[in-house]
């Protein structure tokens, strides 16, 4: 890329000189001829003066000099010979023009430039005083502006040449920088980052490239969360089937009815789970429909009641008077709630309380149990760890960002016993004014 714009700021620059320099080169000569003309014209017209004036007085015109100023003088009579300085024996077509036409003549013979000026005496024309100059000569006076102007025209293309050179670096340097940040990202780096230099064209690419590593990040980071967040929401289902079958392996010859039943419930979550984390992974648009609390808050109940039963334990759920309605993910809301119910089984005691209210015009969902609750912070409870590490797991950080990413909070209201509660935002106005 360097050598190709080199070599077009170099051509432009040569086209330039050129396009500028040879019209006034030719123009300059022209302006070169005319002045030679015009300056032989007033010295054959001085001479031919002095000559009609020495007729005038009846005597013979005194000698003319050969030459005056780089200019060659010659004398003919009426019969056009010459009679005296240099010039042609016979009168040539200038001199045979001046002396028939009365006027000056201009023309050239053989490579010379001729002015023919008539001379007078008394009321006819007597003869003509004829002027010429060598046109290379003329051209050659006008050597020097040429090799001027030829001299300007090299420093200007040298100035362009070097010009081109440092907006060669200066457009190249950027777009190798590109190159490598494009070649780290296809490395997998999606922390890189195209600077912008103030080059319309080059600063797009640049933002182009960094919105598609924030892009590709993001991508790579959900599908990250997702591998995890599944790992982790299909473990208690699929632990719940596994004890369930080995529990009807210990009854042959009993009835399997209700072992069969109960897998086929946990077999009916882990396919909801599965549906919900694809939803997530696909990162769908925001439902045209207000989120159904009530059907939700009664479908969750109706999935963990029989495992909540069978720990002698129990579940409320609840809607407290009017709530906000708002556009989040069902699925999003699902697995979040799914994740506190977890953590109250496993983590709590006693009865658990689902309640959905209004908070200051804001959908909050809380979730409580009667146990001890955690002398953790919330901090330290919301930080993601493994999924081997003990304690809450990576269940609830998940949560949290599920949460985030529906533009809601997850918090812990109470430590003791524990309360977590779900802040969603009402949206889409319209479905207010439907109501």
């Amino acid at each position: 890329m360097r050598q190709r714009i080199l070599s077009v700021g170099l051509l432009a620059a040569i086209l330039a000189a050129g396009l500028f320099g040879i019209p006034f080169a030719v123009v300059l000569g022209q302006l070169q001829v005319a002045d030679a003309r015009a300056e032989m014209e007033r010295v054959a017209d001085r001479t031919a003066v002095d000559i009609t004036a020495d007729y005038a007085t009846r005597r013979a015109p005194e000698s003319i000099p050969h030459t005056s100023h780089g200019i060659v003088l010659g004398l003919y009579d009426g019969n056009g010979r010459l009679t005296d300085g240099a010039g042609p024996a016979r009168a040539d077509s200038a001199v045979r023009a001046a002396m028939s036409g009365g006027q000056v003549t201009t023309g050239e013979d053989t490579g010379e430039l001729v002015v023919a000026v008539p001379v007078e005496k008394g009321e006819r024309v007597a003869g003509a005083v004829r002027a010429s100059t060598s046109r290379s000569q003329v051209y050659w006076r006008t050597v020097p502006t040429w090799l001027t102007m030829a001299g300007l025209a090299l420093v200007g293309i040298v100035a362009a040449t070097v010009f081109a050179r440092w907006q060669a670096g200066r457009l190249a340097e950027p777009l190798q920088r590109l190159a490598g940040a494009a070649r780290r990202l296809g490395d997998g780096d999606f922390s890189v980052r195209a600077r912008t230099i103030g080059i319309t064209e080059i600063d797009s690419v640049a933002n182009s490239l960094n919105s598609t590593a924030d892009r590709l990040g993001g991508l790579v980071a959900r599908e990250r969360a997702f591998s995890a967040h599944a790992s982790h929401q299909l473990r208690t289902p699929l632990t719940g089937l596994r004890l369930g079958l080995e529990m009807a392996l210990e009854k042959p010859n009993g009835d399997l009815r209700p072992d069969v039943l109960a897998a086929i419930e946990h077999a009916d979550r882990l396919e909801r789970i599965v549906d919900d984390l694809l939803d997530l992974a696909r990162d769908v648009p925001p439902p045209n429909e207000p989120l159904d609390v009530a059907g939700l808050l009664a479908d969750l109940r109706a999935d963990r009641l029989p495992t909540l039963t069978a720990a002698r334990r129990s579940l409320l759920v609840a809607v407290e008077g009017d709530i906000p309605r708002c556009a989040a993910s069902v699925s999003a809301v699902r697995q979040i709630l799914s994740v506190l119910l977890d953590n109250a089984t496993v983590h709590g005691a006693g009865q658990i309380t689902v309640t959905a209210r209004n908070a200051g015009g804001a959908l909050a969902i809380d979730v409580a149990d009667e146990g001890a609750g955690t002398a953790a912070s919330e901090q330290a409870l919301f930080a993601r760890r493994s999924g081997a590490a003990a304690g809450h797991g990576i269940g609830l950080p998940l949560a949290r960002s599920l949460a985030e990413a529906e533009g809601g909070r997850l918090r812990l209201t109470r430590p003791a016993p524990p309360v977590f509660t779900l802040l969603l935002p009402a949206r889409r106005a319209e479905w207010a004014n439907d109501e």
